[in-house]
């Protein structure tokens, strides 16, 4: 069977994201790659590439898997915007307590460590928190917000959503996290309140 691989290409994905994640892009070397995936040098240079290149199939599956989650999440803000809003930052508190994965998130660890990474894999960190507010911002203006304050809501539950996950890799509990999220959707609140 030579030229086939022998492996299954998402779990060696998934094993290579969650040591990125936890050791950042710089502290995990080729040999870590191989160690958790379980794959030689030559095997993962082969299938991935090299290491941007692997990094970056992380970096997009990792905003792939959450980007569906909060995109559901948000897909009843017309009717329910605060409900909606709610829900969003409800997948950052479930992953934050998901024992199987490392704190934190991997696309703010990732535009953090931007100015010592290549500029390809920079781009694709803005690139995901980009999607994100757009994401919101969408969401927000379904829900009859005015696009100047959606645009604005936009960034700052961007903002929100990126600091508790740094937060939580700072050792916060979702107790120390909860009153930042109703502090956003209680302002939310009072915006959506205001159109009226």
């Amino acid at each position: 069977m030579a030229g086939k691989k022998q492996f299954d290409v998402g779990v060696a994905l998934d094993a290579a994201m969650v040591q990125f994640w936890r050791a950042g892009y710089a502290d995990t070397s080729l040999d870590d790659l191989s160690r958790t995936t379980g794959l030689n040098r030559s095997s993962i240079y082969s299938s991935f590439g090299d290491k941007d290149s692997l990094y970056l199939r992380c970096l997009d599956r990792y905003a792939a898997r959450y980007g569906n989650r909060y995109e559901q999440a948000l897909s009843c803000a017309s009717e329910e915007p605060l409900q909606a809003v709610r829900a969003f930052f409800e997948v950052t508190l479930q992953r934050i307590a998901d024992p199987d994965v490392p704190d934190g998130c991997l696309i703010a660890q990732t535009a953090m460590a931007a100015p010592t990474l290549s500029p390809t894999i920079a781009a694709r960190s803005i690139e995901a928190l980009d999607l994100q507010r757009a994401r919101l911002r969408n969401a927000l203006t379904a829900a009859q917000l005015a696009e100047g304050d959606a645009d604005d809501f936009a960034v700052h539950m961007t903002a929100v959503n990126q600091s508790l996950a740094v937060m939580s890799k700072a050792g916060a509990s979702r107790k120390q996290l909860r009153p930042v999220i109703d502090i956003s959707v209680s302002a939310l609140s009072c915006a959506l309140g205001a159109r009226n």
